[in-house]
């Protein structure tokens, strides 16, 4: 898979860092107060399990799925398949977590959702944010870094379902998913 990667641009020190400086942010923004995280799938498992165990605070863990890349490049229709229950929702302090803020599409409509079923807050928290590509206007309450307009993979991000095991952020050679998109 190395070879599938033009350039490493977080290495694995460097986003530990980063996520250990966004848990402080974030436990100092909640206090004492008990939040739920609320995960993307699939993105954003790894960053949200290295995140909430840096959060020194109580808190629950939810999950839902979203999709709009499928095995392409560029965002699709945006689908959510579930949303965490009624009780995790209603009346709760709630922190969205993803892997990637790109569009701004997902996470937009999922906040927007979780506020519509009666959140009290939903903050917003990302791993990699790429302002360039923004289509709606969102700005996430935290982020761990900020990307360039480059197909990123690894440390949860994927390319038709895979790359996400690698425990960095690489950029991934375009003839790698062009010869993929061309098939």
């Amino acid at each position: 898979m190395k070879n599938h990667i033009e350039r490493v641009l977080f290495d694995e020190q460097e986003i530990l860092k980063g996520i250990d400086r966004v848990a402080a942010e974030v436990t100092a923004s909640y206090g004492s107060t008990e939040f739920t995280v609320v995960s993307i799938l699939k993105g954003s498992c790894v960053f949200a399990s290295d995140l909430i165990r840096r959060i020194p605070v109580p808190l629950e863990l939810a999950f839902v799925a979203a999709s709009s890349y499928g095995d392409g490049t560029t965002s699709g229709r945006l689908k959510l398949n579930f949303l965490p229950a009624e009780h995790e929702i209603q009346g709760r302090n709630l922190l969205l977590v993803d892997d990637i803020l790109d569009t701004g599409r997902t996470m937009h409509a999922i906040k927007q959702e979780l506020l519509k079923k009666g959140a009290a807050d939903v903050q917003t928290c990302v791993f990699l944010d790429k302002p360039s590509r923004r289509a709606v206007e969102f700005e996430s309450d935290y982020r761990v870094f900020e990307v360039e307009n480059l197909f990123v993979v690894g440390y949860g991000l994927d390319f038709a379902g895979r790359y996400r095991n690698l425990p960095y952020v690489g950029a991934l050679r375009e003839e790698i998913y062009a010869q993929a998109l061309a098939n």
